[in-house]
């Protein structure tokens, strides 16, 4: 025993067997909480959250399992040095621990190192956690290096050497090789016990074998890490794909009239709204361009998915939109060379869409549109779904063939574009929309009409984006 401890100092007293019993319990009891929600986290392997929390519960349990042996063996009482062992080990002793109260439990050895005699006196469990014969003599001071890894080495001798000369208490750890030739960290605490005259007379100390405590900490550090590395991913990629979005969609903000030059026919706003359960960027775009002959485009569309893949895919059918349109190709087979696009591209996709061209001069709506909710008209207060020709989803089959049609408009008109992120699919959603038609003849802009819209369904729970554009017609 150390001498600065006494048997009669309050900290030498063993503990009642009741109080470590009902410490057992609650340990126990702890413990099978933990794996009940070990057992209840997420089992997908790529889910990187579910590896972080399996692996703190795992790390949890071993900390409990270690904490529930230590109770036990408080509570049992010291575990003897085998009777062959005190035969070959000349006079090797069991050595009690600091506390006074015996030695710890499975998996925790004591030591004790006499440099006045030269003796050496391990514990039982010092035997095992080192994979030593019991029946062999316990190792020297000078000695014990040589089951550590050659790495480690330098970082045992300075311990004892602190020990010994400075008497530095040890805490530290290394890892040892067992004849085996199975590694295991061991971490190693103890003190130097002075003589009368204050030198050191020799050194005590307690071993734990820490290794599968330490496996469970090196995978809660992976899978931190891996999973601070996935959410860097994600937020790389969200900022990458809301720059390609701000720079493909139009930049312009409130109201546009069109076209820029001459009596303006049409007054258009527009609004992207963002998913309200994904921080992810989906693929819906909106569009509004003043054509060389006078003409306006109007499109919406979406592309299926999330991300950086799915932005610059719908950043490539937004441009291809644009160009086919200032050549003059017409809605329904624009639609076609849309759709024969995704079907040539090398990372498979489905797309929604629908183009309309404006032409003032007669004041008709062409239009076709690819799977996508139609257009909805509202006149006079009123409001009604625009009969879709066929299309069928962009990507969905080869050579698809895409209808056109053509609808005549008059001023105050009031059009009215959306991707189906807006509202759920089906007559009673669009009757929402439809709902709407008396707001919007007392709005004075389009603008106004958007914003109605926002109020109306910006606040939505919604799994995907959403696009609206509202076209109004001036003269």
């Amino acid at each position: 025993m150390p001498s600065h401890l006494s048997a009669d100092h309050p900290a030498a007293q063993p503990p009642s067997r009741g109080s470590v019993d009902a410490l057992i319990s609650q340990t126990r009891r702890l413990r099978g909480e933990v794996d009940a929600v070990r057992r209840d986290a997420p089992v997908d392997d790529g889910d990187p959250e579910g590896r972080w929390q399996r692996a703190l519960c795992d790390l949890a349990i071993h900390q409990l399992s270690d904490l529930d042996e230590h109770l036990a063996q408080l509570r049992d009482g010291p575990s003897p040095v085998p009777v062959e062992q005190e035969a070959a080990a000349r006079s090797v002793r069991a050595v009690p621990a600091a506390s006074g109260q015996g030695s710890l439990l499975s998996r925790v050895g004591s030591a004790e190192w006499n440099l006045l005699t030269d003796e050496a006196s391990w514990s039982g469990e010092l035997y095992q956690i080192l994979g030593r014969d019991p029946a062999a003599p316990p190792l020297t001071l000078d000695e014990l290096p040589s089951m550590v890894l050659d790495e480690d080495r330098p970082r045992l001798t300075a311990m004892v050497t602190d020990c010994l000369i400075d008497a530095k208490p040890i805490d530290g750890e290394f890892r040892i090789v067992r004849p085996d030739g199975g590694v295991r960290t061991v971490h190693m605490m103890g003190e130097p016990v002075l003589d009368a005259d204050g030198s050191t007379a020799s050194m005590w100390a307690v071993l734990r074998d820490v290794s599968e405590l330490r496996r469970s900490q090196r995978t809660v550090s992976e899978t931190r890490d891996s999973l601070q590395h996935q959410r860097h991913l994600a937020q790389t990629e969200h900022r990458l794909a809301v720059e390609l979005q701000e720079a493909v969609l139009p930049p312009w903000r409130g109201s546009l009239r069109l076209p820029h030059q001459g009596p303006q026919t049409l007054d258009v706003a527009a609004r992207y709204l963002p998913s309200s359960t994904s921080a992810l960027i989906g693929g819906n775009w909106y569009d509004a361009l003043e054509l060389p002959d006078g003409e306006t485009l109007l499109s919406v569309g979406d592309l299926t998915g999330h991300g950086v893949t799915v932005t610059s895919g719908m950043a490539m059918l937004l441009g291809t939109v644009r160009g086919m349109a200032m050549a003059g190709t017409e809605p329904g087979r624009l639609m076609a060379l849309l759709n024969q696009l995704l079907d040539a591209s090398v990372q498979p996709a489905l797309g929604s869409a629908v183009c309309c061209r404006y032409r003032p001069e007669t004041r008709t709506l062409v239009w076709a549109q690819a799977g996508h909710p139609a257009p909805l008209l509202f006149r006079n207060g009123t409001g009604r779904i625009l009969p879709p020709p066929d299309g069928v989803l962009l990507g969905a089959t080869s050579g698809a063939a895409y209808g056109q049609a053509e609808e005549p408009l008059e001023p105050g008109d009031l059009l009215l574009l959306h991707t189906d992120g807006l509202v759920p699919r089906g007559t009673a959603a669009v009757s929402r929309l439809l709902d709407l038609a008396p707001r919007f003849g007392e709005a004075r802009a389009a603008q106004d009409c958007v914003r109605t819209v926002v109020e109306e369904f910006g606040d939505t729970e919604r799994e995907d984006d959403a696009c609206v554009l509202v076209a109004r017609v001036t003269t």
